[in-house]
Parts: structure tokens; sequence; C-alpha cells
């Protein structure tokens, strides 16, 4: 444990770190494991977000620590595209098997999700001949310029940063809490069409089967069946933004399997390696193969410790069959969160905890879904800090709180952080 506070560790950083990369608390971690944190203050945390969906395995996982450090004693990076190594080739081949759909699949792997993205893109391009590129309003892509022109929300991920990349162009998300409908969407797909861009110069279409940033919203398997006929009608590539739904955090391996939609291509990225950072492209392989060679990678795409640590976690999900936790983690944040609901009718508007441990609560007032209360959903993640419980906020009003816990975390500790939300909502409200 270090000596200084956490307010002195936010002082130092405020000083040292631009204001750009900002952080949720002033919660400065000395050590993790499984669902627990504990500060440089020696107070302890239960972690519902698991650094944005990235640990689900659990902080410091015996086997993916054992994993990483078997590695880091033979070599720590080569470069995949100089001189490779078995764990790439093997996790490739894993990722490959793992991909929905029967179609043979190829991967390439990069360090980040947003150039999982971006060379989603250039795959799209180099296969097709064809320049646009369509996303959905709410969507998140990424924070480099071209994922950030993908991403449907202006603050704060775009705000300050344009002019964005040409040929992008938006669709509502059908989302019926709002009033969206699956109609809706594709009757403005069909007038972008007429207006903006003809089918036959769309590269691709970019789509996150449960949208992460936008407020944890589902695309339904009737959307994602109807994107799927759209694109195979036009000859377009269809992109599935797994980053923050793959590796069994939906409840299933990839949440395109519940739809029984095979993407032409797939972003992972986030649960794929335990906390290390790695990223891949995952997609049939005559779509893949399209860039000529030394058209895709990045000198620490692939690096030997990520893709040893993802092996590991691919192991650990099929070992303690954590795809079928995910949903029994779901099932017992829904069943607590609707109680929540039933005491708050008129500010708890919906719940969401129908994709595994991707389990969202948005907060509005009056019980009316057009008056988001992003207030109260910040006061609550304040107070819950407080208290020692770890949670996140997303949705392009600013108003769902996220719940995305380790899929090792004992039930003891779901209660008990359920708990401490409660207690929030107690105290914040009449």
């Amino acid at each position: 444990m270090t000596e200084q506070s956490n307010a002195q560790w936010q002082k130092r950083k405020e000083a040292a770190i631009a204001r750009g990369q900002g952080n949720i608390a002033p919660v400065y971690i000395d050590r993790a494991e499984n669902s627990e944190m504990w500060d440089v203050e020696g107070k302890r945390y239960i972690d519902f977000g698991t650094g944005i969906a990235v640990c689900s395995t659990g902080h410091s996982n015996a086997k993916v620590v054992a994993a990483v450090q078997d590695q880091l004693q033979r070599f720590s990076h080569t470069c995949v595209m100089v001189t490779p190594y078995d764990s790439a080739v093997m996790l490739a081949e894993k990722l490959n098997e793992l991909a929905p759909g029967p179609t043979p699949k190829k991967s390439i792997f990069v360090t980040t999700g947003a150039e999982a993205v971006e060379n989603c893109v250039k795959i799209a391009r180099a296969y097709t001949g064809r320049r646009g590129v369509i996303a959905f309003n709410g969507g998140f892509h990424g924070r480099t310029l071209l994922a950030m022109g993908l991403t449907g929300k202006i603050t704060p991920y775009k705000n300050l940063f344009g002019p964005f990349p040409g040929d992008i162009f938006h669709a509502p998300f059908p989302i019926d809490y709002h009033g969206v409908s699956l109609k809706d969407s594709l009757k403005a797909l069909e007038m972008l069409f007429k207006v903006d861009i003809a089918p036959r110069d769309v590269a691709a279409i970019i789509v996150e089967p449960v949208q992460g940033e936008g407020g944890f919203y589902p695309a339904s398997n009737e959307f994602m069946h109807a994107l799927r006929q759209l694109c195979d009608e036009h000859g377009i590539v269809l992109i599935a933004d797994e980053i923050q739904t793959g590796f069994a955090r939906t409840g299933k391996f990839f949440c395109c399997d519940y739809s029984g939609v095979e993407p032409d291509l797939m972003t992972v990225a986030k649960g794929v390696a335990g906390g290390f950072p790695l990223a891949a492209v995952v997609g049939k392989a005559d779509i893949m193969d399209a860039p000529l060679p030394g058209g895709l990678g990045g000198t620490y795409g692939g690096s030997p410790i990520g893709c040893a640590a993802a092996l590991a976690v691919i192991d650990v999900i099929a070992e303690e069959n954590l795809v079928a936790r995910a949903n029994e983690i779901g099932a017992l944040f829904g069943k607590r969160l609707r109680e929540l609901q039933a005491r708050y009718t008129e500010v708890i508007g919906d719940v969401r905890a129908d994709r595994g441990a991707m389990i969202a609560m948005e907060l509005i007032k009056n019980g009316d879904s057009e008056q988001p209360d992003p207030d109260l959903t910040k006061a609550i993640i304040t107070l819950a800090y407080q208290k020692g419980l770890v949670l996140l906020s997303c949705g392009s009003r600013g108003n769902v709180i996220r719940f995305l816990p380790a899929l090792t975390i004992p039930e003891k500790h779901i209660n008990e952080g359920l708990d401490v939300l409660a207690d929030c909502l107690g105290e914040l409200l009449p």
C-alpha cells in the first residue's frame, strides 16, 4: 500500500495528466482480487464495473496470472509481424472457431477496440471497393478519428474534435422504450439510401448487438436479421461490434449467437485478455484476405503477453462455465433491481437484464421516459463510491447505471453491492 491518500494522488494526477483523460472517482486502487478492490487508503470496494467489462474472469485470476508470468519469463515482445509466436496462431484458431456462423474465418490482432473498428472499415473497403459506412445513433465505436466519426454521441466523445471523415452516415437505433421501432429504423435506412448515399456505394454497416455507451439497449433478433438481409441484398459488409458484448458477457459467448446472425466481420477487445491490452478482428476468410500483405497490423498488435492471457481467459470461461454463469448473474440482478423498481416506480423507468451480465437501470423523472434524470444518476454513483461500491453510468442522456460485474463474482458480493445501491436510493430519494 502506498503512503499517500486518494486526495493527494488526485492532486498529482490533475497536475500531470491532461484533463481530457478524466476519472469518475478520486479512488486510487492498490490491489484487487476477483470482485473486490482496495484503494491506497485500505478501503474495500465491490466492483460492478470490472474496468468497463474488461476483467470478466475477475481481478488477478490465478490462471491468467500464471499464463502471463510464464510468458514474461520467455519473452515480452518480438512483433507478430516480424518474428511471430505460437500463442498468436493458437489464439487466432480459437477465435475463428468460436466466432458465430459456419463460414471459414480468419483473424488479425491489434491493441485497442478502436483499432479493431478502424481495421474493420479498412477491410470492408478493400473487399467491396466502396467508401461509405453506416452506423447508428447512440452507438460507441472508439475515440480515434474514424471511430469517433462512427460513434453516435457528441458529448464527450466528439465535442471539439471535428471535422470527421466523410462518407459516414447514421440511422436511428430501434429502442422501443424510447418510441423508436424496428420499422422506424429500417425506414430511415431506406431514406438514407435515397437521399445521402446509394447502397452500391456503402462498404459496411456497423452495429453493436447491445449498445454499450449508448445505454445497454439490445438489438432485437428481428433487427439483426433485417440488417443481415439488407447487407446481403446490396453486397454490404455487416460488422458486429462485440467489443463490450463478447466473451460470455451477455450469456452467450458472442452476443450475435442470440440471433443466429453470422456477421461478416466482428470486433473483439475488453474481456478478451483479462485486463491485458489486446483486440482483434475476426471475420469471413475471403473478406479478411482482401487487404494486401502489410496493409493490416501494428507494432504491439497481438502482444505475446495479451495472447497468453487471452488463451487462459478462454480456458477459464469453459472450465468455470461462465457463459451460463452470466445468465445466472443477470437473473439475480434483474430480480433485485425490479424489486427496487417496484419501490421507486416514478424514478426507475426501465431495468434491462435479459442479456446475461450486461445489465442496466434507467433513471427518469415523474415516471416519464422522456424526462431523463442524469443528476440523480451522478448522485447515486458518487454516493456508491463513498459506500464502497464501484458503479458506471452510460446512455446518450446520461441517465443509465450499468452493471458489469465479473462473471466470477460470488453471490454474496452481488447482494452486498445491491444492498449498497438500495441504501443510496433510500438516502437520495424521499
